[in-house]
């Protein structure tokens, strides 16, 4: 089962590899991690992404709350939450396939970001059900790249405080 974790970290050089290093002595994996700058300058989210069962999932929870640099952890598991993945890809778009493949962005609420003579940049953000859906309808046509960021993730307004 996948579970998704937060974890509010000092922003400095090597807590990156902290991190990293913790879950790769413990040989746990990582299925997605993004870290990004929070509205507190001196703090990093992480936002990752673990498959396991719950015992695991509470073991890497109380691993990385023993990381000095880590100032909170947050497991989702259970609770109200918005989790988005962003991902670019380019699909192979001669012009007769055009209309079809405009059509199929649409339906996604997707956004066409840079167009080529015979390929389309397109942009897809929502949860990764969706990022999957549509790389699958787009395989036909032919994918030429794919970008992705990983999860990321925050409790919903009103929703109780996540497990700390």
């Amino acid at each position: 089962m996948k579970h998704i974790i937060s974890a509010l970290v000092e922003n400095k050089p090597g807590v990156l590899a902290h991190v990293a290093g913790m879950f790769a002595a413990r040989a746990f994996n990582i299925d997605s991690l993004v870290v990004g700058r929070t509205e507190d300058p001196k703090l990093s989210r992480m936002t990752i992404v673990v498959v396991g069962d719950d015992r695991v999932v509470e073991q890497v929870r109380k691993q990385l709350a023993k990381i000095v640099p880590v100032v909170k952890v947050q497991d989702f598991a259970g609770q109200p939450m918005v989790a988005r993945d962003l991902m670019l890809v380019t699909i192979s778009a001669p012009p007769e396939k055009r209309p079809e493949i405009l059509s199929l962005i649409e339906m996604f609420k997707a956004k066409v970001v840079d167009i080529g003579t015979r390929q389309l940049m397109v942009e897809v953000c929502g949860p990764e059900s969706k990022i999957e859906a549509f790389i699958d309808l787009c395989k036909p046509y032919g994918i030429k790249n794919v970008a992705r960021t990983g999860t990321i993730a925050m409790p919903r307004q009103g929703s109780s405080e996540a497990k700390s």
